[in-house]
């Protein structure tokens, strides 16, 4: 099933993607979904972002080919570098991503993103897929300057509007070799496959959830392969993951 969440009017709804059209979707999220009558295709909609997670933990560093080209000094790591992103940083596909004044360069990152089903505390990774919901793209969008000065992630990643998810869920997905691309303009700046991770989707689960607790809708954003580039006002970036579809965002300069 894709399931996509779109606003209609103040109100967010749940719809189910079928090819390009879309029928409301009756049910619960975390429950059972069934398609209803029809809403029209997608690219009529104001999508928001699939989910609404209480937390995104994002994962640094977990391509080995992204690790060889960063100025990290970290190596690859004997376990994940995890971080968390803010709810507020999350768009939908179609929204702008907003360059904060003082941001130079900042960085697309495509990334494959996992949407956490059920309560998931202390997972055994032979478990992990009883607890995903489904699959999605992200864009870890990252300040570089801000990464470097700071010494952590946190700001970096952390502005609002750095964090595109969607176009919509994708669910009974496995991630074990999915290819994944990244474009600017049009201009392919990212192509890999998740069968490159240097921790898998199971691996994180069971990683993650043994720190913290997942909660229905959390999200795990799973790193980044190598070909991050800037990007600029008036740019159009599109992460794409087989499977799943294309998530596109246009890029505009902090208003003063």
């Amino acid at each position: 099933m894709r399931i996509v969440r779109y606003r209609d009017g103040d109100v967010a709804r749940l719809g189910i993607l079928a090819g390009d059209e879309v029928r409301a979707a009756g049910g619960e999220l975390f429950g059972q979904l069934l398609p209803r009558e029809h809403i029209g295709p997608l690219a009529s909609l104001d999508l928001l972002p699939p989910v609404a997670p209480g937390k995104i933990v994002a994962v640094g560093l977990n391509y080995a080919d992204h690790v060889a080209e960063s100025d990290s000094g970290r190596g690859v790591s004997a376990e994940p570098f995890i971080f968390l992103k803010p709810p507020s940083s999350l768009i939908g596909s179609g929204d702008a991503i907003v360059l904060p004044q003082g941001a130079d360069p900042v960085h697309e990152e495509g990334e494959l993103a996992v949407v956490i089903g059920r309560r998931a505390h202390r997972v055994k990774r032979a478990d992990a897929y009883d607890y995903i919901l489904g699959l999605t793209c992200a864009n870890d969008v990252s300040a570089r300057n801000f990464q470097r000065q700071d010494g952590q992630w946190v700001r970096a990643k952390g502005f609002d509007t750095f964090c595109p998810l969607g176009p919509c869920i994708v669910t009974e997905l496995h991630a074990d070799a999915l290819a994944i691309t990244a474009r600017v303009n049009g201009e392919v700046r990212q192509r890999s496959n998740t069968k490159h991770l240097i921790f898998g989707v199971p691996f994180l689960i069971e990683f993650i959830s043994h720190i913290m607790t997942l909660l229905p809708g959390d999200v795990i954003i799973t790193g980044t392969p190598a070909g991050v580039s800037p990007i600029g006002a008036g740019d159009l970036v599109e992460i794409e993951i087989e499977g799943i579809g294309v998530l596109a965002n246009g890029v505009r300069a902090a208003s003063e």
